[in-house]
């Protein structure tokens, strides 16, 4: 019970957390229409959570090493749980992006200690099952968010989407108390705080300033006080990490254009793939008149196909070069941004279905690999610093994708509708309009919109893909020394990759 039940553990909570990143894309329609929330509401909501993970994933990982990984690990259910709790009961959309912002604090305790609990309890062929399980079960959360939160949101309602948090975090805090056992890393350890609080400054402000922008303008007062402090904090950043004796990044990690590549393609990879996700959804709902379950099944084609072809990757590819995987799997995703980009007022989902296959495809190609690249692209020492820095672009570069992509897509439709009625149609607000605009010109504009996003992703997947071909040359000796390694210590704790 004890040898399997950490992996039921570890796995069980791994689900949960990053079940909360996509299962709330299909609610999004019906969280405007209760809590009167706008499009920057509903992209906050989205990107509170994916911004807490991300700005605090190494932070919490460090400290749970002086701390007690099994201690931090059951304090992040716990937090999660209080936060899913505000999340159903929030009666505004403050509250609730509030409440999700505490939801990725929790959820960066979780995720940052999973691997290193793994590490702890599993040697040899066992560590090597238990990886693989974690993964499929992390590539399984992703395929089943849609679809499970369009059925509660249609069923007993989309607050449900976080109280069903509720008794699985009760399970998970017993099981992990019960049968996970502590463990710590090396001694002589310290927690980067300053470098934690500056990156979190710069990601939150760089994010806050691209949706203002598309709220006001990019040369509106705001916006541009945003996008100043954002700066800062990342001279900040820069300042710190280069006098911290335990820093969160080894600024001389950016000298190595393997490096730097892979860190590029990862950032690019999850805002490319998935950042026009939500919109592709308030579209489908408010436009087209699907349902949620629908909606969230549209997806499967994208979701199924990356998963399928993550296992063949995995079974068939061994050995082949990262940059091919990363950076071709970025071009196909760019690709099929790009073949999406095809709708007008009469078009339905369907016209999705192509680009969405080569999307999964590309993303079933870059997500087994890019972790090992980060690895085989630095020192076997630094490979947890590398592995857990590839997870925090990943969800870093989710949240600037939607943020992004959201005043992309408001931008384009004030060609043909006023301003505020472009944001209220992209915040899911079509029937207030109906009124006054006709429903053609809703879909023209909608769709125009998302033509426009469409570009924009493709353009962007294909020149990360283009630059990854160029900058990651790592040498096949060093990626065979890295593979070979399985430290059960902090450098575990995110060296295997989620979508």
């Amino acid at each position: 019970m004890r040898r399997w039940g950490t992996l039921t553990a570890v796995c069980l909570g791994t689900f949960m957390l990053l079940l909360d990143v996509t299962i709330v894309v299909v609610a999004l329609p019906d969280m405007a229409g209760a809590l009167h929330a706008s499009l920057s509401d509903l992209q906050w909501v989205v990107d509170g959570y994916a911004l807490a993970l991300a700005a605090l994933l190494l932070g919490v990982g460090a400290a749970a090493d002086i701390l007690g990984r099994r201690r931090v690990h059951v304090a992040g259910v716990v937090l999660f749980a209080v936060a899913s709790l505000l999340c159903g009961l929030a009666s505004g959309p403050g509250v609730l992006v509030a409440a999700r912002a505490l939801q990725g604090v929790g959820a960066a305790a979780m995720f940052a200690t999973t691997l290193p609990l793994l590490g702890s309890v599993y040697q040899g062929p066992q560590r090597s099952a238990a990886l693989g399980v974690w993964g499929a079960v992390s590539g399984g959360a992703a395929a089943v968010g849609p679809v499970l939160g369009g059925l509660l949101t249609e069923g007993p309602g989309w607050r449900w989407i976080f109280f069903v948090n509720l008794p699985v975090s009760v399970v998970e805090v017993w099981l992990t108390l019960r049968v996970v056992p502590e463990s710590r890393g090396p001694r002589g350890m310290r927690v980067d705080w300053a470098g934690t609080a500056a990156f979190a400054g710069f990601a939150g402000g760089v994010t806050y300033a691209v949706v203002r922008a598309g709220e006001d303008g990019w040369t509106a007062p705001w916006a541009l006080t945003a996008f100043a402090c954002a700066a800062l904090a990342l001279v900040v950043f820069v300042l710190v990490e280069r006098r911290a004796a335990h820093p969160l990044l080894d600024l001389a990690l950016l000298r190595k254009p393997a490096f730097v590549g892979v860190m590029a393609g990862a950032f690019a990879f999850n805002g490319v793939a998935f950042g026009v996700t939500p919109y592709l959804s308030i579209w489908m709902q408010t436009l087209l008149g699907m349902s949620p379950v629908r909606s969230g099944l549209t997806l499967l084609p994208l979701t199924v196909a990356a998963m399928i072809v993550a296992v063949l990757v995995g079974r068939l590819l061994h050995g082949v070069p990262a940059r091919l995987t990363i950076g071709g799997g970025l071009l196909l995703i760019g690709s099929g941004n790009l073949c999406q980009a095809v709708l007008d007022a009469g078009s339905g989902w369907t016209a999705l279905v192509p680009g969405f296959v080569l999307v999964g495809v590309g993303t079933g190609f870059v997500s087994p690999t890019v972790a090992g690249a980060a690895l085989a692209a630095v020192p076997t020492e630094r490979a947890g610093m590398a592995g857990g820095a590839v997870n925090t672009v990943r969800q870093l570069g989710y949240a600037l994708g939607v943020a992004v992509f959201g005043t992309v897509l408001t931008s384009r439709m004030t060609g043909t509708l006023p301003h505020g009625a472009a944001h209220a149609l992209a915040g899911g607000e079509a029937a207030a309009l109906r009124g006054s605009v006709s429903g053609h010109t809703l879909r023209a504009a909608f769709a125009s919109g998302l033509n426009g996003t469409l570009v924009v992703a493709g353009l962007l997947g294909i020149a990360a893909g283009a630059l990854v071909l160029l900058l990651v040359r790592t040498p096949r000796a060093q990626r065979t020394a890295v593979t070979n390694s399985a430290p059960a210590t902090q450098t575990e704790k995110t060296t295997v990759p989620h979508t």
